[in-house]
């Protein structure tokens, strides 16, 4: 039981992000809430996703499920984590 109320947590911060900034990542306003409430930044994947968003500069990688605005267009956005250029690679499924 634990293991889901954390990943409802996880995924009510990413409802705040996205009402508060129009956005939802697993960057720095992300990592702010994540002790408070008891939650980790990075959930167990319940299946595969459909693009990668890769960053150029330091290799993170974020899982994508939908075609939304960051898949249609990495070059209007930057990696959370060191701010770099992220690419879109798509999985074997697409």
């Amino acid at each position: 039981m634990h293991r889901r109320c954390s990943t409802v947590r996880h995924e009510l911060i990413h409802a705040w992000q996205y009402h508060e900034f129009g956005e939802a990542d697993h960057g720095r306003t992300f990592a702010r809430w994540t002790n408070a409430l008891d939650t980790t930044q990075h959930c167990e994947r319940f299946r595969s996703p459909n693009w990668w968003m890769i960053c150029e500069d330091c290799g993170e990688q974020l899982a994508r499920y939908q075609r939304s605005k960051v898949v249609k267009h990495p070059e209007k956005y930057s990696c959370g984590e060191c701010d770099g250029s992220l690419r879109v690679e798509k999985t074997a499924g697409q």
